[in-house]
């Protein structure tokens, strides 16, 4: 049964714009969602909220739109740990698209080695209070342990005070490890907010990874997100060659929902020549998923 009442999550921009960006030859999408249809899958009892349906046919057609050529796919709370939806959209493109998967703590070696050949290569855990709050660190660490074998690595979304609460915790993770959303600091404490920083330190771990994804949900401002840029450009510069990008779409849970287009044309604000570009969007999500 849910805790409390279940908001329902605004659709996606119904026409997102053309980008005026070329994204390169081979761009991917590190950040993605699939949801429902619920008719065919249902969307889990306890969760905190109902997305709109937005099926892998719709996603697909987004990318195109977009020019994205290949794409990793990352369960979201709204379908807990049943991956059916994710899977299936992988099974119709499986040399081009990869998955993040949520489990439970019970699952079993087979059940998460089935999983590996549908395509995933990453559990991710939501730290993030208005999804349920942190994880027990030592479920994390025992499932980075079992995970670690198969060449997987950890999807953490967090909020930007659990940068400074878990510090000694993400320090101590062993194999590597993504950070959502630029840790969903806010815009407007400026570059010097203490989550910031510890967010540019923990990137002097070798296996820390970031996503300079979701401009809308760190930007203060809002608007045209752009207030967001100065925060992704510090951590491409900081760690050229562990960063990824993506769209979220189609974003759940947001302030403003953003244009996609758009939010395409905010990338050389923050990679501002072709090498680091090539990095962000091609070579970077090549060596950690495919």
């Amino acid at each position: 049964m849910n805790a409390g009442p279940v908001k329902t999550i605004a659709p996606p921009h119904p026409s997102p714009a053309k980008p005026l960006f070329v994204l390169p030859r081979g761009a991917c999408d590190a950040h993605c969602h699939v949801f429902g249809p619920a008719a065919r899958f249902p969307y889990a009892a306890n969760r905190r909220d109902t997305p709109p349906d937005a099926p892998a046919e719709k996603l697909a057609a987004l990318h195109r739109h977009l020019g994205i050529a290949r794409a990793v796919l990352v369960q979201a709370s709204a379908h807990g740990s049943d991956n059916s939806a994710m899977l299936d959209a992988i099974s119709r493109d499986p040399a081009n698209l990869r998955g993040v998967a949520m489990v439970d703590a019970a699952v079993s070696d087979v059940e998460l080695e089935k999983l590996h050949g549908g395509g995933v290569r990453a559990v991710r855990f939501n730290f993030v209070r208005h999804l349920g709050g942190a994880p027990d660190p030592a479920t994390v660490q025992r499932m980075a342990q079992r995970i670690a074998p198969l060449g997987w690595h950890l999807v953490l979304h967090l909020d930007a005070e659990d940068l400074l609460e878990h510090e000694s915790f993400l320090q101590a993770l062993e194999l590597p490890f993504v950070i959502d959303h630029m840790g969903r600091v806010a815009a407007g404490e400026g570059l010097a907010q203490p989550p910031f920083k510890r967010l540019l330190g923990l990137l002097e771990n070798g296996l820390a990874w970031v996503k300079v994804s979701g401009a809308d949900r760190v930007s203060t401002a809002l608007g045209d997100f752009t207030d967001a840029l100065p925060f992704a450009a510090a951590l491409v510069a900081a760690a050229p060659d562990r960063v990824l990008w993506g769209t979220d779409w189609p974003h759940p849970n947001v302030r403003q929902m953003p244009d996609d287009g758009r939010l395409v044309d905010l990338i050389p604000g923050f990679a501002r020549d072709e090498t680091l570009r090539a990095k962000l969007l091609v070579d970077n999500p090549t060596r950690l998923y495919w």
